[in-house]
């Protein structure tokens, strides 16, 4: 990768900080950060002896560069709050963050040290949630990504999501700068359904909820809604926008939904 922006350093220093956490650890991670900005001022580059690789020690093995490790940072502590949400973290809520992350046997450790740290109480998520929503407030096709990892996570046990997992995530939702209308959108992308206690499953209101369309709206712009979920979803762009190649697989079973949603609504509506 080329060089890093002086900013990440900041990001990432935080990001450091609020894992140490309270005031002190926030202090502390803005230091690191700064030191980071003034050895890739100096350096030139991103690398190279003293700059940032020494400093951000076992944890650089998330991904191949600074926003890339502030995003799997930022979503393995999510995804841990998440799984502890309802009190306990569960067997199936692991296999399901492991999955999702398609972790490779070389981050296990460094992930799953942060991951267990995490875990140990569902307080404090917001300010991660703050932090990967600032950081990609310009990408909101990302923030939603994240989101449908944390869904598949919570609904990975038998039971789907509890009320607390389903509070927690309209939290996260809210803080991303989602509507509720979006909460119930991008549910059903994540393959989780729609949550509602008080209705039954109903496939062909959850494909219009996939699509961001509803049983009202006209042909050409439920066509036209099609083609901008498959270009802002793509694996590729994602990619681009700095999503780790090990999310990537969620995305591409959200693209697979979108596509079974809208031949469902084409056969419903008769859209050729």
């Amino acid at each position: 990768m080329g060089t890093l922006s002086a900013s990440w350093g900041k990001i990432i220093g935080g990001t450091l900080g609020l894992f140490v956490g309270g005031p002190f650890g926030a202090a502390v991670g803005l230091a690191v950060g700064h030191v980071h900005d003034s050895n890739q001022k100096a350096l030139g580059s991103s690398g190279g002896a003293g700059g940032w690789s020494g400093l951000w020690g076992d944890y650089g093995s998330f991904a191949g560069n600074i926003e890339q490790a502030a995003f799997t940072m930022g979503v393995v502590v999510l995804s841990a709050k998440m799984a502890k949400a309802d009190g306990r973290v569960t067997r199936a809520e692991i296999e399901a963050f492991k999955r999702v992350f398609n972790i490779a046997p070389s981050q296990e450790a460094a992930i799953g040290l942060l991951f267990n740290r995490a875990r140990l109480s569902a307080d404090g998520f917001e300010p991660y949630a703050f932090q990967l929503a600032h950081v990609y407030r310009r990408n909101p096709a990302v923030l939603e990504e994240i989101l449908s990892g944390l869904f598949i996570i919570g609904a990975a046990d038998n039971g789907g999501l509890t009320p607390a997992e389903i509070t927690f995530l309209k939290r996260v939702t809210y803080i991303f700068g989602f509507t509720t209308q979006d909460f119930a959108r991008i549910a059903a992308r994540s393959g989780v359904g729609i949550p509602d206690t008080e209705k039954p499953h109903d496939p062909i209101a959850e494909s219009y909820a996939i699509l961001g369309v509803t049983e009202v709206t006209p042909a050409d712009e439920i066509k036209a809604a099609y083609r901008a979920l498959i270009r802002e979803h793509h694996p590729d762009k994602l990619m681009a926008q700095g999503v780790p190649p090990e999310f990537i697989a969620t995305a591409t079973e959200k693209m697979k939904r979108i596509n079974v949603a809208y031949d469902t609504v084409c056969k419903i509506r008769d859209i050729k």
